[in-house]
């Protein structure tokens, strides 16, 4: 469950960059997403959205092939 969880912590840090950029004024993707929601501007909200949930998905894809090769049980299947 640890792999799962280093998972998920990842789509915690992504959400939090949205706070912390803008808290300390910082230049990313989470300003560029708090900028584009203030300004109603939606191609770059979405555009965004699709990136951040595309690296989402890579990490759990990636999760998931580890425990292939850290999980012994899955490994006498083979």
């Amino acid at each position: 469950p640890v792999l799962t969880i280093l998972g998920l912590q990842f789509a915690f840090l992504l959400a939090g960059t949205i706070i912390i950029e803008n808290v300390f004024y910082l230049p990313g993707l989470g300003r560029l997403v708090f900028q584009a929601i203030t300004q109603r501007d939606l191609i770059v909200v979405e555009s965004v959205v699709m990136l951040l949930v595309a690296a989402v998905i890579a990490v759990n894809l990636l999760v998931d092939l580890s425990y292939a090769v850290v999980d012994p049980r899955l490994r006498s299947r083979q």
